[in-house]
């Protein structure tokens, strides 16, 4: 085997591209349905909170499957635990992802950002076991629910600043930047 081939195996998922973005696609839709039942009913936690943690546990999800996969093809019987990497890492970064959430009275900030965190944690363990189809596919999708949805809602009127900062714009926030 040239080198490549050796690369271009190396890059081969075991699930399908299709079935990849269905998986990740139906997570989306599934977890925005939840998210929009919260946004109408007044709740912090809302489609992009959703979508994201939907998302990033669908992600998690197909790269232990991946994971599992490459150790099986290789070693006869599996003898090691690659999940237990995966579940290090979420929770360092559910960790890491909490601490950006914060209560300022009857409003809580970083939600977003904080399941933002902890998809893009998701996307790195894609990439570190090699499932580069689904960290690319759930890349462009993480995109599409940030930009998309935060368009929408301004198109809707319904944006995501209290009503006397839609009315100024130049008033001080305790809202952190970035999210």
């Amino acid at each position: 085997m040239d080198e490549t081939s050796t690369f271009v195996h190396a890059l081969r998922s075991w699930t399908p591209e299709w079935l990849i973005a269905i998986r990740l696609g139906l997570a989306c839709i599934l977890g925005g349905l939840i998210g929009l039942e919260r946004e109408v009913g007044g709740h912090d936690a809302g489609m992009r909170t959703h979508i994201l943690v939907a998302l990033g546990s669908c992600v998690f999800t197909l790269v232990s499957w991946e994971l599992y996969q490459h150790i099986r093809a290789i070693e006869q019987p599996v003898t090691g635990d690659p999940i237990r990497i995966i579940e290090a890492v979420t929770a360092g970064a559910g960790f890491l992802a909490a601490g950006i959430i914060f209560q300022s009275g009857a409003k809580v900030h970083g939600l977003t950002t904080g399941a933002g965190v902890w998809t893009a944690a998701a996307i790195g363990v894609a990439c570190g076991t090699g499932a580069y189809a689904i960290a690319v596919i759930t890349t462009l999708l993480v995109l599409a629910v940030l930009f998309g949805l935060a368009a929408l809602k301004r198109h809707l009127g319904a944006l995501d600043v209290p009503p006397d900062r839609q009315a100024n714009p130049s008033l001080p926030t305790d809202k952190p930047p970035g999210d």
